[in-house]
């Protein structure tokens, strides 16, 4: 040790520590299993108490279990030496010694947070903040950064070129990960965040946006772990593919009771993966599609019948059309379609029964009229075609033959027609909303007891309340409870996607993260009106993400420049990293698909992570057919590179994708921005370089 270097003797120095505090953590880790096997000993006392005992013992052990296995990789990750001569060490979760002691602070605790907000200009009672890099429990390296340095002592080593800058230059693989070492003070601001209302966090792309509102949702877990467990935590995302590339984050942080979902399977049952039409999905995406929802479920369903007759003791009882309307509109507003059938029932018995005017049927009563219909066939097949229970897919895919009738005054016929054309066999992920529309519009359907299906004849009347008493009282339609919702890449929903988040926030507090020069919503004003009124109310706590740690500046400025062909005024974040590398456009007059691959392969040669091939939907299985695979290579399309990042991007067809919607410059600002180290552009003409230069 006399002959390693002063930075070896720190690296060994802290090696010494780390191992404490992983000794520590498998001894807490052996605990976690011996309390997981008490629980299941538990169960065999023999009584219900004994039962309890084990499920809650087995239930709270393994989520320990499932913590420490989750924080193992990169345990300990930074160090704090305050101005008092104490070290501090900050970790994934907190670790004590067999004495209480504390050996690691969780990164989330109050005592940690100045591990963020020690600068230089301001640094808290901190001498050297110490950043360990680490490879399984293995110390791989230090960067150190001495905040103030008239109180270091003077044989303090300082090692390093600075985390950030380090982080900065590293190969990305096809995860996110956490950014727990190296959160800076603008980002930890928002990342602690008063818990009540929602907190709304913007920025530039690069700008740690997506990942600071991860972090959030773990600090908001650590500290009002009841409310918020209990309550759960919802986290939406653009696309599954983004989905897949952030899922590791949370549980490198100690979290695994967060639900995660992209936008398209939000709503229970139903996984949607693929976009509509641009053209289509604009106008499904629009605050008009409520009320011809809304149409839908109250108007007569196709094929009702108009009419109903019958015949009861000397009297002929007719219900016309009119009657059936008056009908309809006392049941709408007694309830839910799906939740009003016993009532349905009542009120045409009663109206049938105000027709009756013979002697033998008044002498018998409306009572005695009211069972008699309640086992007439012809009534009930009446009944189950005039009210039937409606089930919202279905609902859905009336609706194009149905336009006409129900949307003429909000939709031109020159909509109507492409939202006919464009309407697909199964939902897609701008159809997700208009069933979630649906299912709350309609109602559950009352659940059947067992007795209603051991016995198939049809329910009394009382026996149809009571049942619809039951659904009424219990709340059926799940999805309402989340205590917090984050939404990210939220500029991207349309007021029919906020409509159908809002429901699952309604008494929640909200994370938003987003940025209006990249939206692909046609109207980004649009977006954010809709998005205030699913808040409502309450506080809203705002925050601004300055700098771009992703793109190299060569990068950024040139995508700065697309940024401002797409939206006025656009939020464009500082880049703080050069390389000197500019990007690079190619106009190609022979084949684009070889030219593509033969860019890609260089590519990949040239970086040592991860490499994207954007184009534009149309154009992406030629792509795939014509570029060889290679585990490091992903060739997508222009809306599924939102929120991922890669060292270096081909886009293929930018004119395509300039075309392909009305926020075509928005996502190719989006797609530019996804490169780390190099960005190359081929295609077949440069109109678009043209209007970027001009």
């Amino acid at each position: 040790m006399n002959n390693a270097s002063p930075a070896d003797r720190e690296l060994q120095h802290e090696q010494a520590y780390v191992d404490t505090v992983y000794e520590r953590l498998d001894e807490s880790t052996k605990v976690a299993k011996s309390l997981v096997a008490e629980g299941f000993a538990r169960g065999h006392i023999g009584h219900e108490g004994g039962l309890v005992e084990r499920d809650a013992m087995v239930y709270q052990a393994t989520r320990r279990l499932s913590a420490l296995h989750a924080a193992h990789d990169g345990l300990v990750f930074g160090r704090l030496d305050l101005n008092d001569g104490t070290p501090r060490y900050i970790g994934r979760i907190g670790v004590r010694d067999e004495d209480r002691e504390i050996l690691l602070i969780d990164w989330r605790a109050p005592a940690a947070s100045v591990f963020y907000r020690a600068t230089g200009q301001d640094p808290a009672g901190v001498v050297r903040r110490r950043v360990l890099r680490c490879r399984g429990d293995q110390v791989i390296g230090i960067e150190d950064e001495l905040l103030d340095a008239e109180s270091a002592p003077e044989d303090m080593v300082v090692v390093g070129e600075g985390a950030l800058l380090a982080s900065l230059s590293r190969a990305r693989d096809s995860s996110m990960h956490s950014v727990v070492a190296t959160i800076q003070k603008e980002q930890d601001e928002a990342i602690r965040a008063p818990a009540r209302g929602a907190t709304i966090i913007g920025g530039g792309p690069g700008t740690g946006k997506t990942v600071v509102a991860l972090h959030r949702a773990a600090y908001l877990l650590y500290t009002d772990r009841r409310r918020f467990e209990a309550g759960g935590v919802l986290v939406v995302g653009p696309s599954g593919v983004f989905m897949n590339y952030i899922e590791r984050v949370l549980p490198s942080l100690g979290e695994t009771s967060v639900t995660l979902r992209s936008i398209g399977q939000v709503v229970e049952g139903i996984r949607a993966t693929t976009h509509a039409a641009p053209e289509a999905g604009a106008l499904l995406g629009r605050p008009q599609m409520a009320t011809v929802l809304s149409r839908l479920v109250k108007a007569p369903q196709a094929g009702a019948p108009s009419r109903f007759e019958t015949f009861y003791r000397d009297d002929r009882l007719v219900l016309e059309a009119a009657d059936l309307a008056r009908v309809r509109r006392r049941l709408q507003t007694m309830g839910l379609p799906n939740t009003t059938g016993a009532a349905a029932r009542e009120l045409l018995v009663e109206a049938l029964w105000e027709r009756a005017s013979g002697e033998r049927a008044l002498d018998r009563g409306a009572e005695a009229f009211a069972d008699e219909l309640d086992g007439d066939e012809r009534f009930e097949i009446f009944l189950e075609q005039w009210w039937p229970e409606l089930d919202p897919v279905h609902l859905w895919r009336t609706l194009p033959s149905r336009l006409g009738e129900l949307a003429s005054d909000l939709f031109t016929s020159f909509e109507q027609q492409v939202l006919r054309r464009e309407w697909p066999q199964d939902p897609t992920i701008e159809d997700v909303p208009l069933i979630d529309e649906l299912r709350h519009l309609v109602g559950e359907v009352p659940p059947r007891s067992d007795d209603d299906f051991d016995d198939p004849k049809q329910l009394m009347s009382f026996e149809r309340r009571e049942r619809e008493d039951r659904i009424q009282l219990g709340g059926n339609i799940e999805d309402d409870g989340y205590a917090h919702v984050l939404v990210d890449e939220a500029q991207d929903l349309s007021p029919m996607q906020w409509r159908m988040l809002g429901r699952r926030g309604r008494s929640a507090s909200w994370t938003i993260v987003g940025d209006e020069a990249q939206s692909s919503w046609p109207v980004p004003a649009e977006s954010a009106a809709a998005r205030d009124e699913a808040l409502g109310s309450m506080p809203v706590h705002r925050f601004r993400l300055s700098t771009n740690y992703r793109n190299s500046a060569e990068i950024y400025d040139f995508a700065a420049k697309v940024a401002v062909r797409g939206i006025e005024r656009p939020d464009l974040a500082e880049a703080v990293r050069r390389t000197g590398i500019e990007p690079r456009h190619e106009v190609v007059s022979g084949d684009l698909v070889a030219r593509a691959a033969a860019e890609t392969t260089q590519l990949l040669e040239q970086v040592e992570g991860t490499v994207a091939v954007v184009a534009p939907a149309g154009r992406l299985a030629e792509l795939e057919a014509g570029i060889p695979a290679d585990e490091r290579l992903r060739i997508l399309d222009p809306l599924d590179t939102k929120g991922l990042e890669f060292d270096a991007v081909l886009v293929v067809d930018a004119d395509g994708i300039v075309a392909e919607s009305a926020s075509g410059w928005r996502t190719l600002y989006v797609v530019l921005t996804r490169a780390t180290q190099r960005l190359v552009t081929i295609g077949t003409s440069r109109t678009w370089l043209d209007r970027v230069a001009g």
